[in-house]
């Protein structure tokens, strides 16, 4: 089945996901951030561990569907005497429902720039690492 792909997530978010676990991310990275922007509540992703340059067929992940989805914008304010900065950074949050396990057959898509897509098979339990 075809995914879009989040790739680069902490070992600790994958190994709650693994737990069956519903868990609220927050997206910052921009790669993860516009291959999620799009997507609608409901849908199925595949989500690893493994880093954008590595991600090939064997790679395995988490499928979880996605039951909200909210973007929203943090403001930062530092100064002191001598300097006044200020920052913004709009983060995308998803809440996350874990589904299976499952390994990446094919990258259907691994641009720079692009959504991430992979065609990824279910891992039936007794085969699972």
């Amino acid at each position: 089945m075809e995914y879009v792909a989040l790739t680069g997530l902490s070992e600790r978010v994958i190994a709650e996901l693994k737990q069956n676990r519903l868990l609220t991310i927050e997206i910052r990275s921009p790669h993860n951030f516009f291959a999620a922007m799009n997507l609608a509540v409901g849908e199925f992703i595949f989500l690893t561990r493994t880093s954008p340059d590595d991600l090939t067929g064997g790679t395995t992940g988490i499928v979880a569907r996605l039951l909200k989805h909210h973007v929203s914008t943090q403001r930062v304010v530092q100064n002191s005497e001598m300097y006044y900065e200020e920052r913004e950074m709009t983060i995308l949050r998803l809440q996350l429902d874990p589904r299976c396990i499952a390994r990446v057959r094919k990258v259907l898509n691994n641009k720079m720039g692009e959504v991430s897509k992979v065609d990824a098979e279910e891992i039936p339990l007794y085969n699972a690492q």
